[in-house]
């Protein structure tokens, strides 16, 4: 598969959060399009059984570990393995993340170790991504952050998600400036609700405001989202570095 001239043929990539819903639909799309794949994901078992599909599936070499954001430790080590198997990065998609209490709780009810636990993740988790994996960028590399468009148009009662999320944004862009001179590009999607099994316990009522409210109606499927990651992670791609694309069928307009 792949969508128009673009290809990812001989590219290197890695994605986070591959075990299932969005990650894995990437991941199938990044390998459809001939990527060589690592996966990582603190699913072991739902994460081996993604890599062994897709690889029976494209054709193509698809490696799997597991990897915890919430511990540095577990990052460096995933950065040396990739080091001492592939010597080379060309893309990392930073999907792995965590959700909490969406539509929930208010701003003054959420737990302190709750909002740290968010940031460590969201936040933390995708900076020391980029750096262990930094050395082994090369010059054609591209970065995908995974946002969110709650940081575009404020959530309620979402706020440490929305909150990690705008960090992640803004990492993006201050990236972008310390990465570019290498010739590295980095773009931040910032979907709406994707309609997979890692949102099935968000509340009716928050998909039927993303439903009702978007320019084209209707729900939103990974594979709404997975060709603007795929493009975003090869050559053509690079005057995008620092951008954010909401891609989210209208429901914000930036």
């Amino acid at each position: 598969m792949q969508f128009g001239s673009f290809t990812l043929a001989g590219h290197r990539i890695v994605v986070t959060g591959a075990a299932r819903g969005l990650g894995e639909a990437m991941a199938r799309a990044c390998a459809g399009m001939g990527a060589e794949l690592w996966l990582a994901d603190i699913l072991v078992e739902e994460g081996q059984a993604t890599a062994q599909a897709i690889a029976a599936e494209h054709g193509v070499t698809v490696r799997f570990s597991p990897l915890d954001l919430a511990r540095p430790d577990s990052i460096s080590a995933f950065g040396a393995e990739v080091a001492a198997a592939w010597g080379s990065v060309d893309g990392l998609v930073n999907n792995g993340a965590i959700a909490t209490n969406v539509g929930g709780r208010g701003f003054e009810d959420i737990e302190i170790d709750l909002w740290d636990r968010v940031q460590t993740v969201n936040v933390r988790g995708t900076w020391l991504m980029v750096r262990a994996l930094g050395p082994l960028f090369s010059g054609r590399a591209r970065i995908v952050n995974l946002a969110s468009d709650t940081a575009l148009w404020g959530a309620p009662r979402l706020l440490a998600y929305t909150a990690s999320k705008g960090a992640v944004i803004a990492m993006t862009r201050s990236l972008s400036r310390e990465l570019g001179p290498r010739g590295v590009g980095i773009t931040a999607v910032a979907p709406g609700i994707v309609r997979t099994e890692a949102t099935e316990y968000v509340p009716r009522e928050r998909h039927d405001l993303y439903e009702n409210g978007r320019a084209v109606p209707g729900p939103q499927d990974p594979g709404d989202i997975v060709g603007v990651v795929c493009f975003l992670l090869t050559g053509q791609a690079l005057a995008l570095t620092g951008q954010v694309l909401p891609v989210n069928a209208g429901f914000v307009f930036t």
